[in-house]
């Protein structure tokens, strides 16, 4: 991964590019980016078009088409599911109420987790030890606090304070080694009930969506962790689709590194090492266009 990085600055950011990946140092916070485009198109049965600064991905699913709206940097601008010529839009990741396309942090006061209405256990879910209809339960419940706003993607992905809104699923049942994002063939089974609540759900809603996030230990460097936490998400996405066919387009991921340890540790803590998923659909919902609105040119 280091041999492929190229560091440059763009005004006050120090922007690390890395293939498809870049990782953006700015102030105190640091974060990874990358094109998801490659995760739709492993069949190799995509189209990709061209039309001035936006780059459409078309694959064809089900006889529905998905498209993929990325600027020519492969930021995700919108992703969409065309039925009988209408557009249904996922995810719409362009900035609204005025905002710059790079004002991505919100800052919302803290979760208070004493005062939540629900068990912790129900707001944390272990999937090695919850029921079914508790990793159910917590991919489809609402926010646990009330929210001023619908947000863009961006805006989720790198607001910790509006992800904790909704209650996660922590996926210790997948391990990884220290420096690795792979999950080995023996572990597949394991994301079987995670598997079976998202197609559970997107069997209700075609239009959900869940964020994929890749944690590591603190062994490493902050832009070590965040390209490999991002793909131990990518990788936990991948089986997901190619394993349990869930589709691809009601997935998204994000690496977040050490940032977000579960057990404060500064060693090679496996616990750390690990993959959370939640439901953002609520999250973003509101302002998406609706199904009978007109596609865009």
């Amino acid at each position: 991964m280091r041999k492929e990085r190229r560091e440059s600055r763009e005004g006050n950011r120090t922007v690390i590019r890395e293939g498809d990946r870049t990782i953006i140092r700015e102030g105190n916070r640091t974060f990874i980016r990358r094109d998801e485009n490659d995760r739709f198109n492993r069949r190799g049965d995509a189209r990709i078009e061209r039309r001035g600064n936006e780059i459409r991905t078309v694959s064809r699913r089900n006889g529905v088409d998905i498209i993929t709206v990325t600027d020519a940097n492969g930021r995700l601008l919108r992703r969409s599911r065309y039925v009988n010529g209408r557009e249904v839009v996922i995810i719409d990741n362009r900035p609204r109420g005025g905002r710059r396309a790079d004002a991505f942090f919100v800052a919302l006061p803290a979760l208070a987790l004493g005062a939540l209405a629900i068990p912790r256990d129900r707001y944390i879910v272990e999937a090695e030890s919850a029921p079914p209809e508790y990793i159910y339960g917590a991919l489809m419940a609402p926010p646990v606090e009330p929210l001023p706003r619908a947000y863009t993607l961006d805006e989720i992905r790198y607001s910790p304070e509006i992800r904790n809104r909704m209650p996660r699923i922590d996926l210790d049942t997948i391990t990884f080694d220290t420096g690795s994002w792979e999950v080995s063939p023996d572990q597949y089974d394991r994301l079987a009930p995670i598997a079976d609540g998202i197609k559970r759900a997107v069997s209700q809603n075609p239009n959900e969506v869940f964020l994929i996030e890749g944690h590591t230990d603190a062994v490493g460097n902050d832009e070590d962790n965040l390209s490999l936490s991002d793909r131990r998400a990518e990788s936990v996405a991948v089986i997901l689709t190619d394993e349990f066919q869930i589709p691809p387009e009601n997935l998204t991921t994000q690496g977040y590194g050490e940032q977000q340890l579960k057990v404060p540790s500064d060693g090679p803590e496996r616990a750390n090492r690990r993959v959370t998923v939640r439901r953002i659909t609520p999250l973003l919902q509101q302002g998406q266009l609706d199904a009978g609105a007109p596609p865009p040119q």
